[in-house]
């Protein structure tokens, strides 16, 4: 029997299937960063697989979780007699929950001296990074792992687009066969309410449940922290509290308009996308795939996807997202801008199956704008990828040939 590398050794087949090795594509960043830094840092969100990432890279270290209450006192009271139990390094899991350990961390990797000598991870971005910048600036390579990405979810048997979005990419639901919504339930109660309670004080949850819905509701538009807050009945700096809580803890991505000047006065707003489409379809009470073929937000779910798989390829490159959109006060927009430094790369996303020559023409218009576009893409719903008037036209089961 073949092992399934997701968040678990448990595994994603149906009776009768052949079980496929699923190696997460930022194995080879990770593995090439502890030959070349003496810390390791990975980050991400809860169930994204961190633990069984670094178990399966580094089977021979010693590993411990600080989510261990016994194990995170002892860090905390004596954090160089916990380190001093790992003469040859280790891999700590969740080190966000001590972060006054990283001050020690820094003492024994300079002292060993050593590539790759402590593999930390955490989820909770900010306050992580916060320590980490302080204590291991220039000590640390920094990795981010999110969910799976499409490929590495389906390994070549992918369904349909629906089922696709309905599902999800949290490899739990895949290694252990869990049914979507019930899995995103579980995810949000037991996860997403415990860190916000950690980092921030939410007298109702109720209401911050009111509030994810809402997001997820506003998921691919523009963001109004206004109109938001109003909704909810909390104010504008409550809900930009909260909105903080869920990009840091890697639940949205507020995607900014870019500052690349594309001849036209641009908005200025960001625009809010859930990073995963199966949990974002549990908070708009899509139980069910077939749900999705009429559902007005079936688009923005699309397009959040579309955003999501970019960020994941390029972080699993160890590249910078680097990710903006453009939309200007006549109405033209682009979902994506992707900042190549001299360059920029055009993408648009559209869930129908057949391809808008309109969209095509916004896409040659706005590059017509700038001059330096290297390419165009255009990734929508249907099956066959080709060029078409100097565009890619790239199908949605493709996007990881893309090589953003």
């Amino acid at each position: 029997m073949t092992e399934h590398f997701g968040n678990s050794i448990d595994n994603l087949y149906q009776p009768g299937d052949t079980l496929i090795v699923v190696r997460r594509t930022v194995s080879s960043k990770v593995l090439e960063y502890s030959r070349h830094y003496p810390v390791v840092t990975v980050t991400g969100p809860r169930q994204s697989g961190k633990t069984t990432l670094c178990k399966m890279l580094f089977p021979d270290r010693p590993y411990v979780s600080l989510e261990d209450l016994e194990e995170r006192r002892f860090a905390s009271d004596d954090p160089k007699g916990f380190l001093d139990r790992f003469p040859s390094g280790a891999v700590i899991d969740e080190v966000q929950r001590v972060p006054d350990l990283l001050s020690s961390v820094q003492i024994v990797s300079d002292a060993k001296n050593k590539p790759g000598f402590f593999i930390l991870t955490g989820s909770q971005n900010f306050l992580l990074m916060e320590r980490v910048s302080q204590s291991l600036a220039g000590r640390t390579a920094l990795v981010t792992l999110h969910p799976f990405t499409l490929r590495e979810a389906y390994q070549g048997r992918v369904p349909g687009l629906d089922e696709v979005l309905y599902t999800g990419f949290f490899p739990r639901i895949f290694d252990q066969g869990l049914n979507p919504s019930e899995a995103s339930s579980f995810y949000v109660s037991t996860y997403v309410e415990r860190d916000i309670r950690r980092l921030v004080n939410v007298r109702d949850l109720s209401q911050f449940e009111i509030f994810l819905r809402l997001c997820a509701g506003r998921t691919g538009q523009l963001l109004n922290l206004s109109s938001l807050g109003a909704d909810v009945g909390v104010s504008h700096n409550t809900a930009r509290q909260w909105l903080s809580i869920l990009e840091t803890s890697y639940i949205v991505k507020l995607l900014k308009p870019s500052y690349k000047s594309l001849g036209s006065r641009m908005v200025k707003s960001p625009k809010l996308y859930f990073l995963d489409t199966g949990l974002a379809a549990y908070l708009l009470s899509i139980t069910d795939r077939d749900h999705l073929q009429s559902h007005p937000l079936r688009g923005p779910l699309f397009e959040s996807f579309v955003i999501s798989e970019l960020l994941k390829l390029r972080a699993n490159q160890g590249r910078a997202d680097n990710l903006f959109f453009f939309r200007d006060n006549k109405g033209a927009e682009i979902d994506v801008v992707l900042d190549q430094g001299q360059e920029i790369e055009l993408c648009e996303a559209k869930s129908a199956k057949t391809v808008d020559p309109d969209v095509l023409l916004t896409l040659r218009s706005v590059a017509g704008r700038h001059g330096r576009v290297r390419s165009m893409y255009l990734v929508y719903g249907g099956e066959e990828s080709r060029t078409q008037q100097g565009c890619r036209v790239t199908s949605w089961r493709d996007m990881d040939a893309l090589r953003p």
